[in-house]
This record gives C-alpha cells, sequence and structure tokens, in this order.
C-alpha cells in the first residue's frame, strides 16, 4: 500500500495528455538523439510512449551500444516527470499480449500509475498489455454506451475500456474477460481504484471459453479490442450477443494509397464475415485508430446488426 501510495502522488503531474505529450516527446528525442548519436541516426528514433512516469523507447538494433544508457539518462533530465526509462526488446506478443523491456535510467521497476479521463489505472508495463495511445478510442467507445447496457469485452486487459464505461454511463453492466491472469488481477485492483466494483465482472480465461459457459446472449454490445485475433473470436462474441445489439471489431488493414482504402476494406471485412454467419448489418461504420506500421491501420469496425 505504501508503494501504491507513491505511485499515486506522483501520478498527480500525469493526467491524461497524450497527443500533446507525444508531439512534445517526439520533438525532445530528436534533440537527445542529435546531441548522442548525431544528426543523422537521430532521425531513426521514431517516438516514445509515456505510460505514468514511465518513458518507453524503441531504439533501432544499429543504435544499441553503450550510448543508449546516456539517452536514458538524457531523457531523465529533459522530462521532469519521467521516473523511468525503458527500452522495448520485443513487439507485443501473443494472446497475453505482453513485451520485454531493457532498464536504461532512472528506477529500476515496470510498474506505474497511469491517469486517463478521470480513471486511474495501476499498470506493470511488462506483465500486461496497456497503450496510452488507445485513450481517445476509449473515451469515443464509452460515449456510445447506453444507460442500462450489459456490455462484454472479450479481451479487456487492467480494464480501461471497461472501466471508462463505468466511470460515464448509469446502470451499465460490464463483464470483463482476459487470457492474462495478471492483468485480471490489475483490472480488479482497478476496479477497486475507480470505485467501480458494483458494475464490473472480471473473468480470467479464454473470452471463447468465458463466454460459452458464461454469457451466451447476454450482451447489447461487445468489444474485441485486439486486432490480431478478432476475426478468430467474431464467431464468439455473435454468441454473446442478444439477437440484436453493437460490435466494435479492432482490425489491422493494409492500405497502398490513402487511409480511406483501409476503412472501406474493414467494412467489407465485417459485412462478409456477418454475413456468412446469418445476420444482417443495420448500420455499420469504421474509424481509424492509429498507424500501426507504414500503410497498415488499425481500425474499428462499428455495427449494429441483426439475427437473420
Amino acid at each position: 500500500m505504501r508503494r501504491l501510495g507513491r505511485l499515486l502522488e506522483r501520478s498527480k503531474i500525469f493526467r491524461c495528455k497524450s497527443l500533446f505529450l507525444r508531439r512534445m516527446s517526439k520533438s525532445i528525442l530528436r534533440e537527445i538523439g542529435k546531441r548522442i548519436y548525431g544528426e543523422a541516426s537521430s532521425k531513426i528514433i521514431k517516438s516514445m510512449d509515456v505510460i505514468g512516469d514511465i518513458a518507453i523507447i524503441k531504439l533501432p538494433h544499429e543504435l544499441l551500444d553503450e550510448r543508449r544508457f546516456i539517452f536514458g539518462r538524457e531523457v531523465l533530465k529533459e522530462l521532469k516527470y519521467i521516473n523511468v526509462v525503458l527500452r522495448q526488446r520485443t513487439p507485443v506478443e501473443g494472446l497475453l499480449r505482453i513485451r520485454r523491456f531493457e532498464h536504461i535510467a532512472g528506477e529500476n521497476r515496470t510498474e506505474t500509475i497511469y491517469k486517463e479521463y478521470g480513471a486511474i489505472f495501476r499498470v506493470d508495463v511488462e506483465r500486461v498489455y496497456f497503450s496510452p495511445r488507445l485513450s481517445n478510442e476509449r473515451l469515443r467507445i464509452s460515449r456510445l454506451v447506453s444507460d442500462g447496457e450489459t456490455v462484454v469485452n472479450m479481451f479487456a486487459g487492467v480494464g480501461p475500456y471497461s472501466i471508462l464505461i463505468a466511470r460515464k454511463v448509469d446502470n451499465a453492466v460490464i463483464h470483463s474477460i482476459d487470457i492474462n491472469p495478471v492483468a485480471i488481477e490489475y483490472h480488479l485492483a482497478n476496479n477497486i481504484l475507480n470505485k467501480v466494483t458494483d458494475k464490473i465482472i472480471t473473468y480470467r480465461g479464454d473470452a471463447k471459453e468465458i463466454i460459452i459457459k458464461y454469457l451466451s446472449s447476454t450482451a447489447d454490445r461487445v468489444l474485441m479490442p485486439l486486432p490480431e485475433y478478432a476475426l478468430q473470436y467474431l464467431e464468439y462474441a455473435l454468441h454473446a450477443l442478444k439477437n440484436k445489439g453493437y460490435m466494435h471489431v479492432y482490425l489491422h488493414v493494409k492500405y497502398e494509397e490513402n487511409r480511406e482504402e483501409a476503412l472501406t476494406r474493414s467494412r467489407e471485412i465485417i459485412l462478409r464475415e456477418l454475413g456468412e454467419r446469418g445476420y444482417r448489418v443495420v448500420e455499420i461504420d469504421s474509424h481509424p485508430v492509429r498507424e500501426v506500421a507504414t500503410r497498415l491501420l488499425q481500425v474499428c469496425v462499428d455495427a449494429y446488426i441483426r439475427k437473420i
């Protein structure tokens, strides 16, 4: 509890200003990169994520010499709200959605407190998945939910979607599922921190099994915020829905010329998949979430559907 108190105290200055922080951080990273690595190399240092008081940076292989530790210390000097600098060693992988880090400066820890639109999240960035880049998307989804809805979140993580909904929507019931036992532990702690234990029911396990066993035909709305596995789990999302309801399916979609190609293609994919399963799409829209690689867009497809 003493550790949590210290993290909460520090978190007072880390309120959600993610877009501002990313823009500012990118500029500062380039300046530090110039000083440490030179003008040419600094251009390949792309971005930094800030989660609470932890900075997460990606450095290309050619810059992984001893200077990376100097780079980390310079980040601490320039950004006074940062107490930990980590280098991301691996991409997000598997259903557990975890990644590995190297500590390069500051306090040697991976746990922090992050604030987003009034909600508080305790997070261990190496043991659970969390992205501050989805903050606006989480707010968008929370604003779509109506009073009294039952929501199934198939890939809940530490609870950012579920908790924002619970805080903003009266009489909502949210069923939060995650296969990562550590994520569920943090989710339960975050429910308490945000005083939403009466609105959220958490389940540890594979969403396929949990839905079949406990949540068949219960949901007015289903969230699928795991693009890598969304289509594999679509059948189970439909199993969770009542005869009609909303789905939010996240996909990674390639495009050649512009984002509109990815948005159109994502709608076509979901229309085809739902049609093959005997559902009529009453309304459908697609929203760009973020660029995840060159010409690869993360898209959320919002669909209101009825069983034929």
